[in-house]
């Protein structure tokens, strides 16, 4: 094991705060929220690639659901209908308020849709009210209306870049004491702020902390005592279940469906109800329903000027608030994150070039000088050259490319790109925060796999490790930009990688499907940036590249031993024709191409100079057609990258997962480069 030179971190120990929320025991939080505040944003920031989309009751508006883990434990999120307020509601919103009280377990006296036909849908043990800090005041009604509920609630308090550049700051402090509930600042297009919120959620289920008591103001409390009075009876709320502040507050603004419900059970009631809200108005000068809403207009307003301070535009930190404009914006953060990658590539193949002109090529040119004839030789010089190979690998490419990204994690920079092309991962069936394994895979796909395999959970670990053997490493990329690039030209180069996406894209739908029993959403955590330590970056450096020494170089000398042995004793033609299956019937390609191909198993690299060797020339174009280099390459691109990618993804996922893999590359393999044939001789044909 290398720790170059670094002590290992020690171990950290998590507590835990209570028996685990999780399985049949997971928290259920509901987002609940108006119009344009961003509650469904901030849904997409969390949600499982299988989000749920069902209906109300089959007849409201549609939700959303999916299982979200937060550190151990896990919430089931679901992202209701918007909702303008509890009162004067129409049919939709009505569907809303009860499931909201009852989940799908309505009271009896309660009338039930004939055509009711809703998954089970219990009610919520958190609600999380997403309010849009640029109009507190109006949103802040709907909060005072949900704490009657009886409930515990949080309020996501969004968008407040946003009102910061219009001027207006709150005082999240005094807000939530003022309500009696947690209140998180998040900008959910950016992610910020979303694993506070989520883990503030699963604090306040396991404590069951209610909002405060928001009363109405003194005369309109007196006016309402008679009505409190006529539903303050046991067998109401036994049969009804709904608490009695909001019931009071419900009868007193007329609330069509509550009145009808209990005058279908209490045929006595409506009279005395009606009789106690015309002695209210006796008191009032408005109509009572007016009363009401004026009244909690104007306590929202005076919550609002009580939380919030008018200032100058806020102009601190501006870079940073620059750059996330750049990394975290709905539309442009794409092309910032592409950004990001083009200039880690660009970098590392900078360095590429001059790294191995200084290491691995002037070692592969010194071991090439050599040929020896005895056997004992040949295994000393597979040997040399599968430590060649190794260093060809670390040094100029792996190194570089680990460095680069490290120092974008630690800077921050890096969760900003796989919170941005989360929902782009979310069409394969993925998070955004597989985004750095797959970045290093351009590089090599044994560090790549190793990074994906301290993923969440299983399905995230195996999905991701198996498609990342697609992303065409350095070596492949290599053969690509080498052959195709001469004999094929530009558009012939950007179709194999346009190509490698297209499989990558339709893989990653068809593997989410095998492993659809597993997708829990993922928050992903913004952290704020920072100037990255050279300690901490080197010491990362070398924990994800170890396997490369544990793993990799035994498994290249061995396999360099193997394949020199076996043209040491002649074994060329066996192999040529033992491959004639695939190479001459299948692909159409010369027999003696299956020793290149063979070698590519060790490395790719060595393909590339066995297709030289195998047709004794360094211009193939004589021997080989486009047809031929171009499904040579579509071949060699979609085969098993090499021995110590497989090497590691037995480690990472075990004997089963890991041939699974084999199987899917080489069946890809075989049938992108026979499909590539077809299409390319019909179309020589037609033309």
């Amino acid at each position: 094991m290398v720790n170059c030179g670094l002590p290992h971190p020690s171990t950290t120990t998590i507590p835990l705060r209570g028996p685990l929320r999780r399985g049949d025991n997971k928290i259920r939080v509901a987002l609940i929220g108006s119009y344009g505040a961003g509650k469904s944003t901030l849904f997409k920031a969390a949600s499982s690639p299988v989000a749920q989309h069902e209906r109300l009751a089959g007849v409201s508006g549609a939700y959303q659901e999916c299982v979200v883990d937060v550190g151990l434990d896990q919430i089931s999120l679901v992202d209701l209908p918007s909702i303008e307020s509890l009162h004067r509601l129409n049919a939709d919103d009505q569907v809303v308020l009860m499931y909201l009280l009852w989940g799908d377990q309505w009271p009896s006296i309660v009338p039930h849709p004939a055509d009711i036909t809703h998954a089970d849908f219990p009610a919520p043990d958190v609600l999380i009210h997403v309010v849009d800090a640029t109009a507190l005041a109006k949103n802040l009604e709907l909060s005072l209306e949900l704490s009657l509920l009886g409930r515990p609630v949080i309020i996501a308090l969004n968008r407040v870049d946003e009102a910061r550049k219009k001027g207006l700051f709150i005082n999240v402090k005094a807000l939530s004491e003022q309500l009696g509930v947690p209140v998180i600042p998040t900008i959910a297009h950016m992610g910020k702020g979303v694993a506070a919120l989520f883990e503030a959620a699963v604090t306040i289920a396991r404590e069951k902390t209610c909002p405060l008591p928001q009363p109405p103001t003194r005369h309109i409390a007196e006016s309402l005592q008679a009505l409190k009075t006529v539903i303050s009876r046991p067998e109401i709320e036994d049969v009804f279940r709904v608490p009695r502040a909001l019931l009071l507050s419900q009868l007193a603004e007329n609330d069509a469906f509550f009145l009808n419900t209990l005058s279908a059970h209490f045929p006595a009631l409506p009279p005395e109800i009606s009789l106690a809200r015309a002695k209210a108005e006796e008191t009032l000068p408005r109509p009572l329903p007016e009363e009401v809403l004026a009244d909690r207009h104007h306590r929202a307003a005076v919550l609002f000027e009580g939380v919030t301070t008018p200032r100058g535009i806020d102009s601190c930190e501006g870079w940073r608030r620059w750059l996330d404009e750049l990394f975290l914006h709905p539309r442009w953060g794409l092309l910032g994150s592409l950004l990001v990658f083009a200039i880690v590539l660009l970098t590392v193949f900078q360095m590429s070039t001059f790294l191995d002109s200084l290491t691995s090529a002037r070692l592969n040119a010194w071991a090439q000088e050599w040929h020896p004839e005895s056997t004992a030789g040949v295994i000393t010089h597979a040997v040399i050259e599968g430590l060649v190979g190794l260093v060809g690998i670390v040094i100029p490419y792996m190194l570089p490319l680990v460095l680069l990204l490290v120092t974008l994690e630690e800077s921050g920079v890096m969760h900003r790109v796989a919170f941005v092309v989360d929902r782009g991962f979310h069409r394969i069936g993925l998070h955004g925060g597989v985004a750095v394994p797959f970045l290093i895979g351009l590089g090599c796909n044994v560090p790549a796999i190793s990074a994906a395999a301290a993923s969440g959970s299983r399905r995230e670990r195996v999905v991701s490790a198996i498609l990342i053997t697609f992303v065409p490493c350095s070596a492949r990329s290599a053969i690509i930009l080498a052959i195709g690039g001469k004999y094929l030209g530009g558009l012939g180069v950007l179709a194999i990688f346009m190509l490698t996406l297209l499989v990558i894209a339709v893989l990653g739908k068809l593997l989410a499907r095998r492993y659809s029993d597993s997708a829990p959403g993922m928050v992903l955590s913004i952290p704020r940036y920072a100037l990255p330590s050279w300690s901490k970056v080197w010491r990362k450096t070398c924990e994800r590249t170890e396997d490369i020494v544990t793993i990799v170089t035994p498994l290249l000398v061995i396999g360099s031993i193997v394949l020199a042995l076996l043209s040491h004793f002649g074994a060329d033609t066996l192999i040529n024709t033992a491959l004639t299956p695939i190479t001459v019937w299948w692909l159409g390609l010369p027999v003696v191409l299956g020793v290149p191909i063979l070698f590519g198993v060790l490395r790719k690299e060595l393909s590339l100079l066995m297709i030289f060797q195998a047709l004794d020339t360094f211009e193939i174009s004589p021997l080989l057609d486009y047809v031929q280099i171009f499904t040579f390459l579509v071949f060699l691109t979609f085969y098993v990258p090499c021995l110590s990618t497989f090497a590691v993804m037995l480690k990472s996922l075990g004997q089963k997962e890991a041939w699974f893999s084999i199987f899917v590359s080489l069946s890809s393999a075989l049938l992108m480069a026979g499909s590539v044939r077809l299409i390319l001789e019909l179309a020589r044909w037609l033309s």
